[in-house]
């Protein structure tokens, strides 16, 4: 396996007036071959041990420096001929169960919705003992636990018109009381332009800026840290073709929570850019956002 990093360098622009910093960040491409091997020989879908570990690890210093928040970006993750194949048996499309001011046009599939062995052998690949490894060696977080819910995630798509408003994710399982700590969004979009939009931010702990932009283009993975300022969305309209929906598999891992508890328990934090008209949160969630942030520094201290 041959790995190579490649550097983006940094910039400033502005897009409806809306601060865009673009940092140097590590890209860490795949020659030849894919970062991780699937094999499939017995009909279902396994990851190598060793090469999760190794590949990981080697890996872990990127992730940890990366900015705004703990990510990184991996392109060429799997093969793109099963994600191809992913593509083609996904669900028949299902209106959007989010549509307000700050989630448009979005539909998730969890398992019960996938009807297809192919996609849920995926699934169950990654969230399988192999790619918690990987997942381990590569964010330093020991004990993670994947979600047999599925909940908030699976499949997710977007349509034409649809966006995400920038957020920070719930915090605290609702069914099984774990810490969320990691997400991984792997896309799905084949041939897909850059007027088409879509791109996931990552924006600064204190909204001022957009630090990272990423394309949803097949084969790229997004993993990243999650607490309640790792902020990130696709806020603009998307400008795809009416017959083209921007789609993803969105997977998140857990911890056992510490005792006493680090956090106060939310749901999901939206919130708005700066010199943006993007949808304020109600009064009553500023405030208590205010009173989790205090508690939170207390704590910490």
């Amino acid at each position: 396996m041959i790995l190579h990093n490649a550097w983006e360098h940094g910039g400033c622009f502005l897009i409806r007036g809306v601060a865009y910093v673009s940092v140097s960040v590590a890209v860490t491409e795949q020659v030849d071959r894919p970062l991780l091997d699937l094999d499939r020989e017995n009909g279902i879908f396994r990851f190598d041990r060793e090469q999760c570990e190794a590949v990981g690890q080697s890996l872990h210093e990127t992730y940890r420096r990366a900015s705004p928040f703990p990510h990184i970006m991996l392109e060429n993750f799997l093969d793109i001929k099963v994600l191809r194949q992913v593509d083609a048996e996904f669900p028949a499309r299902e209106k959007g169960a989010f549509d307000d001011s700050y989630s448009r046009l979005k539909t998730g599939y969890a398992l019960e919705k996938i009807r297809s062995a192919y996609i849920t052998d995926l699934l169950n690949a990654l969230n399988s003992a192999q790619f918690l490894v990987f997942l381990e060696r590569l964010t330093g977080i020991k004990g993670l636990i994947s979600d047999a819910h599925y909940t908030g995630g699976g499949l997710h798509e977007m349509a034409r018109g649809g966006h995400l408003s920038i957020h920070a994710d719930f915090n605290i399982h609702p069914r099984t009381l774990l810490m969320r700590r990691l997400n991984l969004i792997l896309f799905l979009n084949d041939d897909w332009l850059p007027d088409y939009g879509g791109n996931l931010e990552l924006w600064d702990r204190n909204m001022r800026a957009c630090r990272q932009s990423v394309a949803p283009l097949i084969g790229r993975a997004v993993i990243f840290s999650t607490d309640t300022t790792s902020y990130h969305g696709h806020p603009e309209p998307l400008t795809c073709p009416p017959d083209r929906f921007r789609r993803s598999i969105a997977l998140y891992y857990y911890t056992v929570p510490v005792k006493p508890p680090k956090a106060i328990r939310h749901t999901t934090l939206f919130k708005p850019r700066a010199n943006s008209n993007d949808a304020q949160a109600p009064m009553i969630d500023r405030l208590m956002e205010g009173f989790r942030r205090m508690v939170d520094q207390v704590i910490r201290h």
